[in-house]
């Protein structure tokens, strides 16, 4: 049966939101594509991105994605860039989108793609595609292209929490000897014990808790993403969202001294994902709040027979030192022909400057 595509601008809300659950009700798609997510973004920041609607011959929707349009600053100036869930404004974008796809129907995966490829090609106005935090080797990239850049990889490190069942919930008996020396040190000198974990329950403890998250990372380091009020309504707003369908946690963890950190950690389909964090700053060299904090999320969600702890995107050494295991997601740009776009590929292949520069 055909499968066609069409692009549209944005319904009302609740009847996208309609839309939206709907369809990742019979899908298999990740959070970042899910409605708590897409309708934070959407609902945080003043963004109005194309809705990219896929139906089958019955006229039966099997797939949406939005498709974000702006002129992209780039090497040689600015060019015409279609983004994947994306708007192309890097503060709105700075939600870091992972995990990326179209939102599908199981079983209709690789018609929808066909589609979808399909008519974002015929599309003229647009000379580079961005596909942010996509699984390697995604089908997305069979897009028609002049070339197709890495923009970026990264690791996703994980615990495997029917790992840490099976060593009888002891998960530092999984690390390596030197992070659990790092964590029995912390440990000890913080009274023996992880930090004692608390959910927020209130709308009246996530505001108050997004902004204890504000100022424990506040001037932590540059082009701080807690720096920017539109981000930390984007959390909040994400955070009450994921409240009320148990999406989203917000976890206070604390000692006999007080704070120890706190976690925006989402929850969706059996695995735990940490998306923010903020912690205390040590009380010595061998104090390691992060470190502990994790531990006990990771103690918590293993009790609760979650199957999976995810650090999500990112090179940092504490999440390589935490993990059992890894995955990866890759960053894309497919360019189209243009005089300009392929001035700028000879100048960085005679400069060997990498694209993400």
């Amino acid at each position: 049966m055909a499968v066609t595509a069409h692009f549209t601008l944005l319904p009302d809300k609740d009847v996208l939101a309609t839309r939206w659950q709907t369809l990742e009700a019979l899908g298999n798609g990740s959070f970042f594509i899910g409605w708590t997510w897409v309708g934070s973004w959407l609902e945080s920041y003043a963004v109005r991105p194309e809705l990219l609607s896929i139906t089958d011959g019955d006229g039966q929707e099997i797939a949406l994605a939005l498709i974000g349009h702006a002129m992209a600053p780039r090497l040689l100036g600015r060019a015409a860039t279609l983004s994947l869930n994306q708007s192309g404004d890097a503060s709105a974008d700075r939600a870091f989108v992972e995990y990326n796809d179209l939102l599908t129907a199981a079983g209709s995966e690789e018609a929808a793609t066909h589609a979808a490829l399909s008519a974002i090609n015929r599309r003229h106005d647009w000379r580079a595609f961005r596909l942010s935090g996509i699984a390697p080797e995604t089908p997305l990239l069979a897009l028609p292209q002049r070339r197709a850049v890495r923009v970026d990889a990264s690791p996703v490190y994980q615990v495997d929490l029917e790992a840490v069942r099976g060593a009888q919930g002891d998960y530092l008996s999984l690390l390596s000897a030197n992070t659990r020396s790092q964590i029995r040190r912390a440990m000890k000198d913080r009274g023996g014990a992880l930090p004692v974990v608390t959910r927020a329950a209130s709308e009246a403890d996530i505001t108050v808790w997004v902004e204890e998250m504000q100022a424990l990372n506040s001037g932590r380091h540059a082009d701080n993403a807690w720096d920017d009020p539109a981000f930390c309504r984007f959390v909040t707003t994400l955070a009450l969202r994921g409240l009320g369908n148990g999406e989203v946690e917000m976890l206070r963890l604390t000692d006999g001294t007080g704070c120890v950190g706190l976690l925006v950690n989402f929850v969706y389909r059996g695995q735990a994902m940490n998306y923010q964090s903020a912690f205390v700053a040590p009380a010595s060299s061998k104090d390691k709040p992060g470190l502990l904090c994790h531990a006990a999320a990771v103690a918590d969600y293993a009790a609760r027979g979650l199957s999976l702890y995810s650090l999500l995107a990112g090179k940092d050494r504490y999440k390589a030192s935490l993990a059992t295991r890894e995955e990866s997601l890759e960053w894309w740009v497919l360019e189209r022909f243009a005089p300009r776009l392929e001035a700028e590929a000879l100048l960085r292949r005679l400069l060997k400057r990498p694209a993400s520069a």
